[in-house]
């Protein structure tokens, strides 16, 4: 039955498409911030150990679970906990379907102003201002537009199927990211005030290493900026080959990921600098400002003092963003698309139709309740189920499976340490890094 679902054909073709799954707006909207704000060069140090230590294992435990199945992540978890609980991994797979659809559903709507901010420049060059104010102004009908074109162009790539489709956009899109990334930093480090922006970012303050709340921050940046917990990773883990050599790919994508929020911040911080030298206010309450305004405010408000150049700068970022949207919308559809496939016999095509008009129906919810629900649910999504799936998949591989740890069973030489390490020691970290997300 596995030989007959569809796959990755490459090695670089599945590093891609995982990593640009976990390749989201969090990596380049929210990494630069908490870097800057958490002592900059010590962030990165913490968070490059955080990987490590936490986000990489999480990243392996859960291509692992996929892997093995060779399935869905209801029909993968339900067979990690068959000697047990069945009922209970089948559970957390249904939450993990419920999850991807409550993600799709506020990302969708993000990432369709990362579309529409776009599509700004090319109105503001041919001069049609009254497109471009609807294009950038905060309105329902920007969202009713928008949030369906998104869902739409998501649905297009899915269609095709893993090889086809997931495969062959993310081999597309992925370099075209870099590419344009590494275009941005460069043009931005020749402007004045950058030299201040990437000191801030790359001098570490080693003063603020044992900083908890800083500790804290990277923990909760590695988790989420590697897309863990809502099972994109299990699922392309499963369209593996079964003899591929999970523990290398893992590194791979997990490098991949790391690299680029590492330029995101070569790229963001600097520019916030920028901003700050043509009189654009960066700071508040002695923070860098962050989300919404950093994005949607200040970085417009230096793209238009650059002046004719400014308008293709603002095409390239605006582009990358949506870009890094697409490459994490693609995933979380491909996880209740392929339930419907493997579980209950649904084409492909209906599988996307249904599973795009669901995730559709949640968004419109969310924009006609936007001031209190939007909030709400990401919240509930980042801050409870995205640590705590991430916590069970590693008392799945690490206490239930084949009555003890399953990693065990396969692991030689030093390799076994790992598995002792996954069992005991990973659960304590993500539970720390649970409480103090939730709680705080």
């Amino acid at each position: 039955m596995a030989s007959l679902r569809d796959g990755f054909q490459s090695r670089l073709g599945f590093v891609l498409a995982a990593a640009g799954a976990a390749v989201g707006l969090g990596n380049i909207w929210g990494f630069p911030t908490q870097a800057a704000n958490h002592g900059g060069g010590a962030f990165l140090l913490v968070y490059f150990i955080v990987v490590f230590l936490l986000a990489l294992p999480a990243l392996y435990t859960e291509l692992y679970i996929g892997h093995q199945a060779q399935s869905n992540p209801v029909k993968a978890l339900s067979l990690a906990w068959s000697e047990k609980q069945p009922k209970v991994g089948a559970l957390a797979g249904y939450i993990g379907l419920f999850g991807a659809i409550v993600m799709l559903s506020f990302y969708s709507i993000v990432a369709g102003w990362m579309l529409s901010h776009a599509l700004e420049p090319v109105t503001t060059f041919l001069g049609l201002s009254d497109v471009s104010r609807f294009l950038t102004e905060d309105s329902m009908a920007r969202n009713f537009v928008f949030t369906p074109l998104m869902v739409l162009l998501t649905a297009s790539i899915i269609f095709k199927g893993v090889k086809s489709g997931i495969e062959k956009w993310s081999r597309r899109l992925m370099p075209m990211l870099l590419i344009l990334l590494v275009a941005l930093i460069a043009y931005i480090a020749t402007l004045p005030g950058a030299k201040e922006g990437f000191e801030t970012y790359l001098k570490p303050d080693f003063s603020k290493v044992t900083d908890p709340d800083l500790i804290i921050a990277a923990m909760g940046q590695a988790f989420f900026s590697l897309s863990l917990g809502v099972g994109c990773m299990m699922i392309y883990g499963s369209y593996l080959k079964p003899n591929e050599n999970l523990p290398k790919l893992t590194l791979s994508v997990a490098m991949l990921d790391t690299a680029v929020a590492f330029l995101a911040g070569l790229l963001i911080i600097p520019a916030i600098f920028v901003a700050q030298q043509h009189g654009v206010q960066v700071f508040q309450d002695g923070k860098l400002i962050g989300e919404g305004r950093l994005i949607f405010a200040v970085l417009p408000e230096l793209f238009n003092t650059m002046g004719e150049i400014g308008v293709f700068v603002a095409l390239c970022f605006f582009v990358l963003m949506s870009i890094a949207s697409v490459t994490s919308t693609i995933s979380s559809t491909e996880i209740p698309v392929s339930f419907l496939v493997e579980n209950h016999g649904v084409t492909r095509r209906a599988a996307t139709w249904a599973v795009s008009a669901t995730v559709l129906l949640a968004s419109i919810i969310i924009i006609l309740n936007f001031d209190w629900l939007f909030g709400l649910v990401i919240t509930v999504f980042t801050q409870y189920q995205l640590p705590l799936m991430g916590l069970f998949y590693f008392i799945t591989v690490g206490w239930m499976w084949r009555r003890g740890n399953q990693l065990a069973l396969e692991c030689h030489g030093n390799i076994y340490y790992f598995a002792l390490y996954v069992k005991y020691v990973c659960p304590v970290l993500m539970t720390a890094v649970f409480v103090n997300v939730a709680l705080r």
